[in-house]
C-alpha cells in the first residue's frame, strides 16, 4: 500500500484544502482501516491534521468488541462534539466509522444526533469522496452509509496514510473470521474470512521495506487461516487454486524470505486450530520472521474450551506448544486468556492457573469475560459475578507478573538484537508494539535501527540494556 509521513503540526496559516482529523480506537486491524480512510482523504485533496480542533471533518474510528471499548467509543464521540462546540471549527462534521458503526449504526442514528454520518467497513477505501460529499451537501439529518455485510479487503495499491512510527507498520493479510467462538461477535461485524493474494501482500511488504520500514506486523482476525478460503473445492482438500507454491501462510513466509533488506516480520493473532509442522518449519528457516508467536488460547480446561467453541482440545494445545518450542529455538510465546466465562468454576480457574504456571508464557494477558449482546455466551446460564471475575483477573496477573519477572531476570548478561523505538527505548523480537515490554537503553540510539545491546538487568517486565558500541 502507498503510505505518507505523519501529519505535520497545525499552523495559523490559512489552508484552502479542507482538513480531516482522526481519533482511532481499538486494535491494530482498526488502525489499518483508519490509515486507509486517511489515505483516501489525502488522495481526494484533503489535508490531514493531528489537531482535532483544526479539522473541518473529524473521524471517530470506533471499537465495538467489548462493553468497555463500546463505552470508550461513545465517550469519544460525545467529547468530539463538545470540543467542536468550543473549538475553532464549530461547523465541523463528525463521521463515525469502525466496528461500533458497522454493528449499531441503525440504532445510533437516533441515539447520537451529534453525528453527521456513519460509515462502515466497506466504505473505508472510498472515504475521501464520501467526506467530500458530506462537506458539500446540505444538512439533511444523520447519514447512514453502512452496508449490512462487510466484504471489503485492501490491496497493495490502496492509498494509506500511516499512523505508526516510520520504522514499523501493520499489514492486513485478510479480513473477517469463520470461527464460531461463543463469546465473540466479530464475524457478525467483519464478515467471513477473506484473504488477500500472496502477490498483493508481498508487493506491499516490498514497498514498505524499500521505504525503510524495519518491522512488518502481519495481522488479520486469524492469521493462520490465511489462504484457506482460496482453496478450490474442485481441486480437492488442501489443494491450492494457483499453480506453483500455492496460497497459505507457509507459502507467504517463503515468498517474504526472498525479499532483501534488514527487517523482521511478526505474526499476530494466530489460532491454535490451524498450526502445522510445515508452518513451524517455515518460521524456523526464515531469518526475517521474528521468534515471536501471538496465539490467543482463551482457556485450557476442556469444559471451558467446549463452551467457548474454540475448536481445540487441551491435549492439542499442549502438544502444539511443545512442538513450537522444540521446532523454533528461541521462540517467545504470547497468549491471552478469558476469566469469568459463563460456567467457569473455581476448579476450572485453578486448572488455568496451573497451566500458566507450568507453561510459563513469555508474554501473557488476561481479560474479564464481557457479556456481548448477540453472542451465544451472552445467553448462557451461570454468568459469573463481576467481583469473582475481578478477583480471578488479579490472581492470574499476579502469577504472570512473577513469571515475567523471572523470565526477564534470566536474560541478564545476554546480548540481544533490539529494534530502537525512541532514543532511549527499544524492543526485542519477543515484544510486539503497544502490547508487550520494552528495553530501556542506558545510552541513546537512533530510532528505527537494529542494534545489539547487553542486558544489565530487569524492571519486572522491562529490560535495561547497554548498547554495543
Amino acid at each position: 500500500m502507498n503510505s505518507a509521513s505523519g501529519p505535520s503540526p497545525a499552523t495559523e496559516i490559512p489552508h484552502p484544502a479542507p482538513r480531516v482529523g482522526m481519533i482511532s480506537l481499538g486494535c491494530a486491524k482498526n488502525l489499518v482501516d483508519a490509515e486507509i480512510m486517511l489515505g483516501s482523504a489525502k488522495a481526494e485533496g484533503f489535508e490531514i491534521t493531528s489537531d482535532p480542533s483544526e479539522a473541518d471533518l473529524l473521524i471517530v474510528n470506533t471499537c465495538g468488541f467489548i462493553d468497555s471499548a463500546k463505552q470508550e467509543s461513545i465517550d469519544a464521540i460525545l467529547e468530539a462534539h463538545r470540543q467542536r462546540g468550543e473549538g475553532r471549527r464549530p461547523d465541523a462534521k463528525i463521521v463515525v466509522s469502525g466496528c461500533l458503526s458497522q454493528r449499531f449504526s441503525s440504532e445510533l442514528v437516533n441515539e447520537l444526533p451529534e453525528v453527521d454520518a456513519f460509515i462502515g467497513l466497506d466504505q473505508v477505501a472510498e472515504a475521501g469522496p464520501i467526506f467530500r460529499r458530506i462537506l458539500t451537501s446540505e444538512p439533511n439529518g444523520v447519514l447512514n452509509l453502512v452496508s449490512p455485510k462487510s466484504r471489503y479487503i485492501p490491496d497493495f495499491s490502496t492509498p494509506r496514510f500511516r499512523l505508526t512510527p516510520t520504522h514499523s507498520a501493520y499489514v492486513k493479510i485478510a479480513e473477517g473470521c469463520n470461527h464460531p467462538c461463543s463469546f465473540c461477535v466479530i464475524p457478525q461485524m467483519r464478515g467471513r474470512h477473506r484473504s488477500r493474494s500472496i502477490d498483493s501482500v508481498v508487493r506491499e511488504i516490498r514497498a514498505l521495506v524499500a521505504e525503510g520500514v524495519k518491522e512488518i506486523n502481519l495481522i488479520s482476525q486469524d492469521t493462520t487461516y490465511y489462504g484457506m478460503d482460496l482453496w478450490s473445492e474442485k481441486a480437492g482438500p488442501r489443494q491450492p487454486v494457483d499453480s506453483g507454491r500455492g496460497t497459505s501462510l507457509v507459502h507467504l513466509l517463503d515468498e517474504i524470505a526472498d525479499i532483501g533488506g534488514e527487517f523482521w516480520v511478526r505474526l499476530l493473532y494466530t489460532h491454535p486450530a490451524h498450526w502445522s509442522d510445515e508452518l513451524i518449519s517455515a518460521i524456523a528457516r526464515n531469518p526475517h520472521v521474528a521468534r515471536y508467536i501471538d496465539m490467543p488460547l482463551q482457556h485450557i480446561h476442556p469444559e471451558m474450551l467446549q463452551l467457548m467453541r474454540r475448536e481445540t482440545s487441551r491435549a492439542h494445545i499442549e502438544d502444539l506448544i511443545a512442538r513450537i518450542r522444540s521446532g523454533i529455538p528461541g521462540i517467545g510465546l504470547r497468549t491471552t486468556f478469558i476469566v469469568g466465562f459463563p460456567g467457569e468454576t473455581e476448579e476450572h480457574f485453578q486448572s488455568l492457573l496451573a497451566f500458566i504456571e507450568d507453561t510459563r508464557f513469555e508474554r501473557l494477558g488476561v481479560f474479564n469475560y464481557s457479556q456481548e449482546h448477540g453472542s451465544r455466551a451472552a445467553k448462557m446460564e451461570n454468568q459469573v459475578p463481576a467481583r469473582v471475575k475481578n478477583r480471578r483477573h488479579r490472581e492470574a496477573m499476579k502469577l504472570q507478573q512473577r513469571i515475567a519477572r523471572e523470565t526477564a531476570a534470566s536474560r541478564t548478561g545476554h546480548t540481544l538484537r533490539i529494534l530502537v523505538e525512541t532514543p532511549n527505548t527499544g524492543r526485542t523480537e519477543h515484544d510486539a508494539p503497544e502490547v508487550d515490554c520494552q528495553v530501556i537503553l542506558t545510552q541513546p540510539a537512533t530510532p528505527g535501527t537494529f542494534i545489539h545491546a547487553h542486558i544489565l538487568g530487569a524492571q519486572t517486565y522491562d529490560l535495561v540494556a547497554e548498547p554495543h558500541s
